[in-house]
């Protein structure tokens, strides 16, 4: 019995698996790393903290950490409440870049080889101040949990000024040098970014599997993201591992699939490997 019940949540897990087979090629990869705490207060309020750390560009860049607060309240057997803020801190890259414009054009009108490439950039360490509230439904069949969560999300990022470097190229297209952006007075110049702030609603669908006399329970989500349109397509799919009563170890993979540019940040299509802890007393 043990046995078929296993190769059942086997079949489930494959089957939902089969359409992250489509995305092939990804720009980047990157891991996240998060640990939660959760207090269980009574049997329907539970408080939580929990921190998180990522990587990008093929693991080499630090790309964002962040610390949070949030509640759930359950209001009914199937039906959960929450709120939260969050604290982040990410690693930004702004760039312009030389086009088709006159003075990229030599005294006979040839090009100078370094039309596209970066003539500005600026890389900063950024803070965002995000809050949310959620409604979380969750029904079960048999030893199979399905959810669905519809989650508003406030973002506020403030005002930023920062310098730029300026990137210099020889007529074949050589960087030849990398300067301070400077005035006729040899004085840094600054550019703002002005604050601003984002709402998005993000809905996720999430199947759970609890396999019989074992500790393992395989998952597997999707999740989109819409700001007035849809921007964002999240693909999930780990497993929980009870190690003890309070502790908990999550592994998963994630493909991100940005499906339009935006100018509030700058995901990119990415595979992402991710592992989390929850320790909840």
């Amino acid at each position: 019995m043990r046995d078929k019940m296993k190769r059942k949540a086997a079949i489930v897990l494959i089957m939902l698996l089969l359409p992250l087979g489509t995305f092939a090629q990804s720009d980047d990869f990157g891991a996240w790393f998060s640990a939660n705490v959760v207090k269980k207060i009574d049997q329907r309020l539970n408080v939580g903290v929990e921190a998180e750390y990522r990587l990008r560009d093929n693991l080499k860049t630090s790309d964002r950490w962040s610390v949070g607060l949030d509640a759930s309240y359950k209001v009914m057997p199937w039906l959960k409440a929450s709120a939260g803020y969050s604290l982040l801190r990410d690693y930004n890259q702004k760039y312009t870049y030389y086009d088709d414009e006159e003075d990229d054009y030599d005294d006979d009108g040839n090009p100078y080889g370094y039309t596209g490439k970066v003539k500005k950039a600026a890389e900063y360490w950024g803070t965002r101040h995000r809050f949310n509230v959620s409604l979380t439904g969750q029904w079960s069949v048999g030893r199979l949990d399905i959810s669905l969560r519809e989650r508003w999300q406030y973002t506020y990022r403030p005002e930023k000024t920062v310098t730029r470097d300026y990137y210099s190229y020889d007529i074949d297209g050589n960087v030849t040098s990398v300067e301070t952006d400077t005035d006729d007075d040899g004085n840094a110049k600054e550019k703002t970014y002005k604050g601003k702030g984002k709402n998005v609603l993000r809905s996720r669908l999430m199947l759970e599997y609890n396999i019989p006399h074992c500790k393992v329970d395989p998952f597997v989500s999707v999740e989109a993201y819409n700001a007035w349109s849809l921007y964002k397509m999240r693909y999930t799919v780990g497993a929980d591992w009870k190690i003890a009563k309070p502790h908990t170890l999550s592994f998963y993979y994630r493909y991100q699939h940005v499906r339009g540019s935006n100018d509030f940040d700058s995901d990119p299509n990415m595979h992402i490997i991710g592992l989390g802890y929850k320790y909840k007393f």
